[in-house]
């Protein structure tokens, strides 16, 4: 993923990639199958926080993705991910690490967009694909959707930064909302959260995914346990690699409503990996099946775009 740091955010916030380690193109490599799972959430919803650091930007938790990694590194992380990253000095690994232990800037880029927008996410089934921090799904979680379910390539994401940023995210929701109700914190929040006051509502409509896009899908599709297909897919900086495109298309085509809408974030063009909003439109119009609209255009840096996706034959 070639990302830029986003100016917006101080360095204290979440951890930005940059465009770095992208010069150089990545090797060839087989597209991976990494089998789907579907990770539950414990019971005990203290350990789900246990040694995090719980920072804010805007009025959303999230937990501290440089204190998760030294705890990879000491042995927390069963895929080996951070170790294999650090090791390869890159923030991609093809089939091994797709970028999930970082935010990247056009995930705000989105968020902002859903204010401007007006989007609504009131009793809407959301997918938050490719989540990362699940940022994305958390903003729809607040937004009263009735069913919010997160996706990322990596299980070690979701266990130690998806699920965390969502437990987080839910406590304390009502004392929160202070200073007119407008959700900022004029004062940092404590670095630990000693206790947990969840929202047991707000979880209970949530589900975390880990694996390969068509695996995911193929699991929700076959499951006993009861599947509507999406109202809103939500989905950042996932289009950086044209070898993905097939899959994440075929994924959008499976799992969303006939009436549905998908929303995008991408950077124009992406040094080092070949992908970018323009090859993934042109992909999108050939295939047939979506209609397709660039609804914002951000120039400050590296072009960025929000594009919006339906089905051709919807209203």
């Amino acid at each position: 993923k070639s990302k830029q740091t986003a100016g917006a955010v101080a360095d204290s916030s979440p951890r930005l990639g940059t465009d770095e380690h992208r010069d150089e193109t990545p090797p060839q490599k087989k597209l991976s199958f990494k089998a789907a799972k579907e990770h539950n959430v414990p019971q005990d919803l203290n350990k789900v926080l246990e040694n995090k650091v719980v920072e804010t930007v805007s009025d959303l938790y999230y937990i501290n993705m440089s204190v998760v990694e030294m705890m990879c590194l000491d042995g927390a992380d069963g895929e080996g991910i951070v170790s294999k990253s650090v090791s390869s000095r890159s923030d991609l690994i093809p089939g091994v690490y797709e970028g999930g232990l970082k935010i990247w800037e056009c995930t705000f880029d989105l968020i902002d967009y859903f204010s401007e927008a007006e989007i609504q996410f009131t009793n809407k089934t959301v997918l938050d694909l490719g989540c990362g921090a699940g940022l994305l799904g958390i903003v729809a979680l607040k937004g009263k959707a009735e069913k919010v379910h997160f996706q990322d390539y990596n299980s070690t994401v979701i266990d130690e930064i998806t699920l965390p940023n969502a437990v987080a995210n839910c406590i304390n929701e009502g004392s929160r909302m202070g200073n007119g109700g407008d959700g900022r914190t004029s004062e940092p929040p404590s670095k630990r959260l000693k206790k947990v006051e969840c929202s047991l509502d707000a979880l209970t409509k949530c589900r975390f995914f880990s694996g390969e896009w068509s695996q995911v899908s193929q699991l929700l599709l076959s499951s006993n346990k009861p599947f509507s297909k999406y109202d809103v897919i939500l989905t950042s900086e996932t289009i950086y690699n044209p070898d993905y495109y097939s899959a994440l298309h075929d994924t959008l085509a499976q799992l969303l409503h006939e009436k549905g809408r998908v929303y995008l974030a991408s950077k124009a063009h992406y040094f080092g990996v070949g992908g970018g909003i323009h090859l993934f439109e042109k992909f999108v119009e050939e295939r047939n099946v979506f209609r397709t609209s660039i609804v914002k255009i951000i120039d400050k840096g590296l072009q960025r775009c929000i594009m919006e996706m339906a089905f051709k034959d919807s209203s």
